[in-house]
């Protein structure tokens, strides 16, 4: 672990899933702001480790994934350090993260066979949601777009669309809230979805069905084959308000038995899907997760939801951003 730590004095200031952001290195993606002390505050500190911490100090394993690298090793360990003081976040290729008890402060840390790109890309990931979380957000594994003034979510498995969906919307003219992770705030009892970071994260064969060509768009990282479609310009907005969620539209597979293309879906079905679609599951205690069910169970019940049955081979990505986009006009 021999990354040097920065001396760089320089603040940068973000803001992003509702919390103000500050860092001592620029973070592509997010918005740049003037500091604003009226948000919740979060202080990144990039390539260091907390003052006077010793990576050989007394640890406790709270987590270990059960996806295991080819040499057999978890491939995301989370700690518990100096009795709770500190939270270890820890991947298989060394990259780390800290957190103070607080969840006020983030370090990240990693050796030199990585790189500052390669932490930042667990950083507006998992990292953030698993941080939102630990601070009382719920976050959905979603996608979020605007439709006027009201946003619609997409949830659903790994695979079945999200980001594509959100870049298709974006290529028509509609602003994205959030890619990967949609944090939701609860205010006088109606649900808004929070904006996040300026960038769509697709798989090459999603960037071949947009734009004709899988090498269309760059690489987010040399070694990793997802490309990054960049939000800000005029073809493709970013969403910088936080909207009322106006409907959630849960992708997957079609249902063959179903003559429509979306279709209601009863509450409790709708509450099992967002359920194994949040952000931190398997770390959750138990008081933890009665707070994500009650939240969720409000949600279902003050927002529709909905199911999309793609029809792949059937309706193109554009033919089904125009299905819902109907759908969503019935539903206003």
């Amino acid at each position: 672990m021999g990354r040097a730590i920065f001396t760089n004095k320089q603040v940068f200031h973000y803001k992003a899933f509702g919390l103000a952001i500050s860092s001592d290195q620029p973070i592509p993606g997010l918005t740049p702001v003037s500091l604003n002390n009226s948000r919740p505050y979060v202080a990144i500190k990039l390539g260091a480790l907390p003052p006077g911490i010793s990576i050989h100090g007394k640890r406790k394993l709270r987590y270990a994934s059960a996806f295991l690298t080819p040499a057999g090793q978890a491939a995301l360990q989370i700690w518990d350090v100096q009795d709770g003081k500190f939270l270890l976040v820890r991947y298989s290729d060394e990259v780390e993260f800290w957190l103070d008890r607080s969840f006020r402060t983030l370090w990240a840390h990693w050796p030199d066979s990585s790189s500052l790109d390669n932490a930042l890309s667990y950083l507006l990931g998992p990292i953030m949601g698993l941080l939102l979380r630990l601070r009382g957000a719920v976050c959905l594994h979603a996608s979020a777009v605007s439709i006027g003034d009201r946003s619609i979510v997409f949830v659903g498995p790994e695979g079945a669309g999200k980001s594509t969906t959100a870049a298709a919307f974006a290529r028509q003219g509609f602003p994205v809230l959030s890619d990967d992770i949609v944090a939701l705030a609860e205010r006088e009892g109606i649900f808004h979805a929070l904006p996040a970071y300026r960038r769509i994260n697709l798989w090459p064969d999603s960037v071949k069905l947009l734009y004709g060509s899988p090498d269309a768009l760059p690489q987010i990282l040399p070694d990793w084959a997802k490309r990054c479609l960049k939000l800000g310009d005029r073809e493709v907005r970013f969403e910088e308000r936080e909207l009322p969620i106006g409907a959630i539209y849960v992708l997957g597979d079609s249902t063959p038995s179903s003559a429509e293309c979306v279709e209601s879906i009863s509450q409790k079905t709708a509450m099992m899907t967002l359920v194994t679609n949040t952000y931190a599951t398997n770390f959750l205690d138990a008081k933890q997760r009665a707070a994500e069910f009650a939240v969720l169970s409000r949600l279902v019940s003050s927002v529709p939801v909905c199911k999309v049955n793609a029809r792949r081979g059937i309706l193109g990505v554009e033919e089904l951003c125009e299905v819902i986009q109907q759908d969503f006009s019935a539903l206003k």
